[in-house]
C-alpha cells in the first residue's frame, strides 16, 4: 500500500508542476472581436484624429479574413487574454481589416476603397499579417505570420513602441 500511495502522491505533484492553459492562470479568455478590435466605421483619418486624442502610440492592424486557421487560433488563443487586450487597446488602436472584405472604407490618405482593395494596396499577400502604422497612417512594422502566445505578442507591442524596430529584427529582440 506504501508503493501505491508513494505513486500516486508523485504523480498528483508531477499534475501540480504542469503549467496552466493559456488564460487559466488569470482571467477568463474573453472575445477578440469585442474587447481586443475596435469598433470602426470605416473612417481611418478619423480614427487617426481619436487616436491622437487618446494618446496613443500608433495603430495595430490585423489582416485576416474569415476561415484564415492561423487567425482564428490567434484570436481565440491570443487575443482573447485579458492582459493581452489590456496592453494593446492601452498603447494602440487595434483595427481588424478582412482582407476579402467587400466593405467599403477611407483610407488613411483619405481614398475610398474596400478592405480587400487596402489590403492589396497595403501589400497584404498572406493571413494573418499584422501592421504598425504612426500616427499619420505610414507603417512602421510589419509581421507576417501567426503569433501563438500572450507574451511574444505582448513583447511585439514592446518592440513597435519602444522604437526598437528602428535598429533590429523582432527576432533578436525578442530572444533578449
Amino acid at each position: 500500500m506504501d508503493l501505491l500511495r508513494r505513486t500516486a502522491l508523485a504523480a498528483i505533484a508531477a499534475l501540480l508542476a504542469l503549467p496552466l492553459p493559456a488564460g487559466a492562470q488569470g482571467e477568463a479568455k474573453r472575445d477578440a472581436m469585442q474587447h481586443f478590435f475596435v469598433s470602426t466605421l470605416g473612417d481611418y483619418p478619423a480614427e487617426l484624429a481619436d487616436a491622437r486624442k487618446a494618446g496613443k502610440q500608433a495603430v495595430f492592424a490585423m489582416y485576416m479574413w474569415d476561415e484564415c486557421p492561423y487567425c482564428e487560433r490567434m484570436k481565440r488563443d491570443v487575443l482573447s487574454l485579458p492582459e493581452v487586450q489590456k496592453y494593446y487597446r492601452e498603447r494602440f488602436l487595434p483595427l481588424m481589416v478582412d482582407t476579402r472584405g467587400s466593405v467599403p472604407i477611407t483610407d488613411f490618405n483619405g481614398r475610398q476603397t474596400t478592405e480587400k482593395a487596402f489590403s492589396t494596396d497595403q501589400g497584404v499577400k498572406v493571413t494573418p499579417t499584422l501592421v504598425f502604422y504612426d500616427l499619420s497612417g505610414r507603417p512602421l512594422y510589419r509581421h507576417v505570420g501567426e503569433i501563438r502566445d500572450a507574451g511574444t505578442m505582448i513583447r511585439l507591442g514592446e518592440f513597435v513602441s519602444s522604437g526598437a524596430y528602428k535598429t533590429q529584427k523582432f527576432a533578436d529582440y525578442k530572444a533578449r
